[in-house]
């Protein structure tokens, strides 16, 4: 504390004001989960945790809610977004720092980072009136016609080709999440010193050998982080998969089926909750998703943490 006081006074204010930004931060937190644990307090009490989550049925008529079906369509989105996007994500940042001509590099950046700028009911009306006719038309029926004939894997594209499905509404998250990945692996990409690079090339390896053993090792801290934030921009995205997801509370093996996510069961069912306990469900709904964002990204973050003291050593 005396060492604290005999501080210059513009150090003792700005360790206040660095110490009231962090409070504030973890206010907001804290004060989140207790007004959502206080809204959703009905449904919690008149339908438990474990029941809630693995209950499939949601009906306002009979005021029997689950949000396992909710739950299913978040994660299959964000997982399938991810594995579309992360591929061409990290094909983007090696093209623009290790192959595309000087000329291209920024305009193509810059298109890229635009991408990011886009407001999601934009993505959402591109989807529904242009891609999802697409994916009806022609990329569901090919994959039905090729994958689906396949044993086992055949199973996730039955059905009937609508383009108002699980996969259209993944392919507009992995479009949406793409330049955040993108952005923060091609600067990680170029932080790669030029005199590493070099001295590869010197003992003869080749172009691709320098970027697969050199450049992604270098910078796959960089991309981890990239990944975290996309996981988190997918698990909360709203509008633009309500656009082309619809609002079916199924869980179904196929990824040509209407499903629902958390978001899209609060936007689109938010302002209909006309009795107490279907409006406590939907912030049950809120809570559940809060805390499954918070644990999946600090899952992520601690993997991070490891993966940085592993490269450190």
């Amino acid at each position: 504390m005396k060492r604290f006081i005999k501080l210059p006074i513009t150090d003792i204010i700005f360790a206040l004001i660095s110490f009231s930004a962090s409070f504030i931060v973890l206010t907001l937190i804290f004060s989140t989960i207790l007004v959502l644990y206080n809204e959703s307090s009905l449904a919690i009490h008149r339908f438990g945790i474990l029941n809630f989550i693995f209950t499939v049925d949601w009906d306002p008529v009979r005021e029997v809610f689950g949000a396992a079906s909710s739950l299913y369509g978040t994660l299959v989105t964000t997982v399938l977004s991810l594995l579309i996007a992360i591929p061409i994500s990290i094909g983007i940042a090696i093209f623009l720092t290790e192959i595309s001509p000087h000329i291209m590099k920024t305009p193509v950046g810059i298109a890229i980072e635009m991408l990011a700028a886009i407001p999601s009911i934009i993505y959402g009306m591109w989807g529904l009136f242009t891609l999802a006719p697409i994916m009806a038309n022609y990329i569901e029926p090919a994959l039905q016609a090729t994958l689906g004939k396949v044993p086992v894997i055949g199973k996730l594209f039955e059905g009937t080709p609508m383009g108002i499905d699980l996969f259209t509404a993944s392919v507009i998250l992995s479009i949406m999440i793409t330049p955040f990945i993108a952005s923060i692996a091609r600067d990680s990409f170029n932080l790669t010193p030029n005199i590493v690079k070099e001295s590869a090339y010197a003992l003869g390896a080749t172009h691709w050998e320098v970027i697969r053993d050199v450049v992604i090792p270098y910078a796959k801290l960089g991309v981890y982080g990239g990944i975290v934030l996309a996981l988190g921009r997918a698990l909360g995205e709203t509008m633009a998969v309500a656009f082309v997801l619809g609002n079916n509370h199924q869980i179904t093996l196929s990824l040509f089926e209407a499903a629902a996510t958390i978001t899209v069961t609060l936007a689109n069912e938010f302002t209909e909750a006309d009795t107490d306990i279907y409006l406590s469900s939907l912030f049950y709904l809120a809570l559940i998703l809060f805390v499954l964002s918070f644990v999946v990204l600090a899952a992520a973050k601690i993997f991070l943490l490891r993966a940085e003291k592993g490269y450190s050593r």
